[in-house]
């Protein structure tokens, strides 16, 4: 039986044609190369996917929240889906955060 896949991805809002330091910065956030970053941003498609409980998870995480600061700091509009088994669900970044810290106690 296979495990429902689950992810956390960050979209730009719009097609914004960024110039070539703000896609680097990207690269070095995503390692997604600067053709497939300019592709995924011209075509709306997340521009960094974070699986969620895989053997990644540590590392992918801290990536996908360093890549919406990036994008905030660069002014830019972005979506937040959680994507189970491919389908995706546009959340909030407060909701990504609770899912990716887990349940708080008080």
């Amino acid at each position: 039986m296979n495990e429902p896949s689950t992810a956390l991805s960050v979209s730009i809002v719009g097609t914004p044609d960024l110039p070539g330091e703000a896609l680097t910065a990207l690269y070095r956030t995503t390692g997604r190369s600067t053709v497939e970053l300019r592709r995924a941003i011209s075509v709306a498609e997340p521009v960094f996917v974070a699986e969620l409980f895989g053997p990644d998870h540590i590392d992918v995480v801290p990536r996908l929240e360093k890549t919406i600061t990036l994008l905030e700091q660069l002014g830019l509009a972005i979506a937040i889906h959680e994507l189970t088994d491919g389908q995706p669900e546009a959340i909030s970044l407060q909701t990504m955060r609770e899912i990716i810290d887990g349940p708080t106690t008080d």
